[in-house]
């Protein structure tokens, strides 16, 4: 199922204030949210000037000051309120106060240079922006992203995450750096991580660590080869151990298929920009050029030919129930709602 075509304007929303605080060892993020579109085109959301590089404009300024209001900067607001309204209407924002540990910021990567923090989501050109972000801060010991392999992508020590900061630190950083992360559509996203890590013969830990649990839990009869290798997981099986509910109770969902929410704390995290997989090289290059490298930085553009597509994500959920069908929408149901993605049509939904 293709994203929702619209993206109904919701006028009069700004980020109105964020507190930070520490309680102990832990961090404390909360935003509030009041009217006012207009303002948050023409002005800082954050009410105070931001101190940028001499000669310069940071990344905030050039979305919230520009100089010419663009349609791609109304296409942003417009998500942005979609996340809070969304926030909003499911309390989550007004719930007892939430705190973040440091491990809800190791998914938040810090380019000190260019003044922004990208939540990075599995699944949804995370490896190429890693690639960017190295480019980024590596300052001048990477110019093409293509040509840093993928598994050093993914090497922690390479990028600094939020996480690694002070609590003042981590306040300052939160107010005054452009904050953004990329979302796609949920479902497609879950059937792209079992193929990957549960359909290649190359991924044995996950074989190991998630495999082996899933078939010891979920099929009977289970032969001794296959409760040992766990490398052939069906996706049935998968979808029943991701709505069992002694999963959940056991342990947090691996990143790859934990939801967006959980992963980046949308509503807890004021996001400047919400790029989606489905306007990838439109939205990254949007980026790039708020961040004043766009003349000489590209997102890489190649298309993977294996890559997971709607079609296939169609066919997965053939042999689903419509019961576990139902089961696996309210697990990912904010995702769908917050970034706007349309129930999809071939969900038989109880």
């Amino acid at each position: 199922m293709k994203p929702a075509v619209l993206e109904v304007m919701r006028m009069n929303r700004v980020c109105r204030m964020v507190l930070v605080t520490s309680v102990g060892s832990f961090i404390l993020v909360i935003f509030y949210f009041q009217s006012m579109l207009h303002p948050v085109m023409r002005r800082n959301p954050f009410g105070m000037d931001i101190c940028c590089q001499k000669g310069s404009r940071s990344p905030l300024q050039e979305l919230y000051n520009p100089t010419q209001l663009s349609n791609t900067a109304i296409l942003h607001q417009i998500r942005r309120d979609q996340v809070t309204d969304t926030c909003r209407a499911n309390s989550v924002s007004s719930r007892k106060r939430r705190v973040l540990t440091p491990n809800d910021l190791k998914h938040l990567v810090v380019d000190e240079d260019h003044e922004m923090i990208y939540c990075y989501v599995p699944k949804v050109a995370c490896t190429n922006w890693k690639r960017v972000m190295m480019v980024l801060t590596g300052r001048g010991k990477y110019s093409n992203p293509m040509e840093i392999p993928a598994n050093e992508a993914h090497v922690s020590s390479n990028l600094k995450t939020l996480n690694q900061y002070s609590i003042p630190e981590i306040n300052h950083r939160l107010k005054n750096y452009m904050k953004f992360l990329f979302v796609r559509e949920p479902f497609e996203r879950l059937v792209s991580a079992y193929r990957n890590k549960f359909t290649q013969k190359y991924n044995t830990s996950f074989h190991k660590r998630y495999g082996t649990k899933i078939v010891r839990r979920q099929r009977k009869n289970a032969t001794q080869e296959a409760l040992r290798k766990g490398d052939d997981v069906k996706f049935e099986e998968f979808v029943a151990y991701l709505i069992d509910p002694h999963t959940q109770r056991e342990e947090p969902f691996n990143e790859h298929w934990q939801t967006v929410y959980s992963l980046c704390h949308p509503c807890h995290i004021h996001y400047d920009l919400i790029g989606k997989y489905e306007t990838l090289e439109e939205d990254s290059n949007y980026i790039l050029q708020l961040a004043g490298v766009g003349n000489y930085l590209k997102f890489p553009t190649y298309a993977k030919s294996t890559r997971t597509t709607d079609e296939m994500t169609t066919e997965f959920f053939q042999n689903i129930s419509s019961l576990h069908q139902t089961q696996l929408y309210e697990v990912y149901k904010l995702d769908f709602l917050m970034f706007n993605y349309s129930v999809p049509n071939y969900l038989k939904l109880e």
